[in-house]
């Protein structure tokens, strides 16, 4: 059950932490945590482009990361936006996580954040899969290495990361509305949730000095906000019934990896037949290794969304954390059927074949495993398993560089720069592959020096 002891060690190596500031501040010494999920990022991506294009910013030079952290929080800058867990599952509306992404997308239109870049790229999203990985660890019954695939030892300084002035945040919140408006959408989401902060700063009112707050307060922050909001011919327009399902159904998840299972079980209980209690609770008995039950409440939702692609990518990492790989490839290739451009979904997949250790599907394997890298060519973890297919066909100086690109985006350079020497010697001169090694190994030179001539 869980992971083989190889890919453990490896998560470890490729799992990165990060730290922002830009709803709330948080301790220095709190250290959050990267997540990928291919179901949360296509709803943050739904919801983040359109407001990026009301702003004149292409999507496509924007990254969103995701930061399985409790409080609420996020964070924007340079090419990076951010959202941890805990904003996600503490809104009641999907407007409200709009009136967010407004404001954090007026931030990056504003330029608030000059150093944000140099100090978020050593958090490349790519270096994990998703939030399942986290589950296998958990239920083998070492919850210590579980959450060690999700963060790493370096915690950047909230203090010194994104820092905005109180006028960029009044700024950010102006824009935010102009943008909102642009797409025929409600600004109501800002005040409510920033009205729901009131009561944390009632609680902690007397701990909070404001003229040392880079960001407003909650109580300033509404009253600023409302007039031009509810003047807005869009004020009442609100989410549908679909677009709040569809956002509990996110939170649900969340939950269900993100809290323990006894939590969960008191939150979405037996009684509970809705389509969010059964997906939190498919999510949390995977997690307390009840992969019995945790199959039943998947299947109960297969049997109503049979075209979800996101369940059928739960059910086959379940059978794969538990060892069923037989039984798990079949869903991972509806997945990829009913989802084709999502990366990860082919990279479970690949990952899922390759553990057959069987020859006749290796070459199914690469080929999944290069599709999902054309679309995010930096993911590491999809590099090392390339490098895994590579060499069960006993192709070492393919695997060589596949270890080698794995390696650099890990940014473990010197081990880049050595698996790519590697590479070179197998690798006839002029090839494609041989000019990757030598690309590789010039990057990682480079950064090595950059390295040297910062110390």
């Amino acid at each position: 059950m869980g992971f083989y002891p190889v890919f453990r060690r490896h998560m470890r190596q490729l799992a990165c932490t990060i730290a922002g500031l830009a709803l709330a501040t948080v301790s220095p010494a709190n250290a959050q945590s990267l997540l990928r999920d291919a179901e949360i990022e296509e709803w943050l991506e739904d919801y983040s482009h359109p407001i990026l294009e009301a702003a004149g910013i292409p999507p496509s030079r924007i990254e969103i990361l995701l930061i399985g952290d409790p409080t609420f929080n996020a964070f924007a800058g340079g090419r990076y936006m951010g959202y941890h867990t805990g904003l996600l599952t503490s809104a009641s509306t999907p407007n409200e996580i709009e009136a967010v992404i407004a404001h954090e997308v007026g931030h990056i239109a504003g330029g608030h954040t000059a150093r944000s870049d140099d100090a978020i790229a050593a958090a490349t999203r790519p270096m994990l899969l998703s939030l399942v990985l986290v589950a296998g660890a958990i239920a083998a019954g070492s919850p210590q290495a579980g959450f060690g695939l999700l963060g790493l030892g370096q915690t950047i300084g909230t203090a010194n990361f994104l820092k905005y002035s109180r006028s960029q945040e009044a700024s950010a919140d102006q824009l935010s509305i102009r943008y909102l408006e642009k797409l025929g959408k409600s600004g109501a989401g800002a005040i409510e949730i920033w009205q729901d902060r009131m009561g944390e700063q009632i609680v902690r009112g007397r701990k909070v000095n404001p003229y040392r707050q880079t960001h407003p307060l909650p109580t300033a922050r509404v009253e600023a906000l409302r007039t031009k909001i509810e003047a807005s011919p869009y004020f009442n327009t609100r989410d549908s019934e679909e677009e709040i399902h569809r956002l509990k159904m996110i939170q649900a998840k969340i939950n269900g990896f993100m809290q323990e299972p006894k939590y969960t079980f008191r939150q979405y209980p037996e009684t509970d037949k809705s389509d969010t209690a059964l997906y939190a609770r498919a999510v949390a008995y995977y997690r307390a290794a009840d992969i019995d039950k945790a199959l039943t409440e998947i299947n109960s939702l297969l049997a109503t969304y049979p075209d979800n692609p996101f369940f059928h990518e739960l059910k086959g990492q379940m059978l794969f954390e538990f060892g069923r790989i037989d039984a798990a490839i079949p869903p991972h290739r509806e997945s990829v059927r009913l989802s084709p451009d999502e990366p990860l979904l082919r990279i479970n997949l690949g990952r899922a074949l390759l553990s057959k250790e069987d020859l006749a599907i290796v070459d199914e394997a690469i080929r999944e495993l290069k599709t999902a890298l054309a679309m995010e060519p930096d993911n590491s973890f999809a590099w090392f398993e390339l490098s895994r297919a590579y060499g069960l066909k006993g192709d070492l100086p393919l695997a060589h560089l596949a270890t080698a690109e794995s390696k650099y985006h890990a940014r473990q350079v010197g081990e880049a720069a050595q698996f790519a020497q590697r590479a070179l010697k197998g690798l006839r001169p002029g090839t494609p592959e041989h000019r990757q090694a030598l690309d590789i190994l010039t990057a990682a030179q480079n950064v090595a020096a950059k390295k040297r001539g910062r110390r």
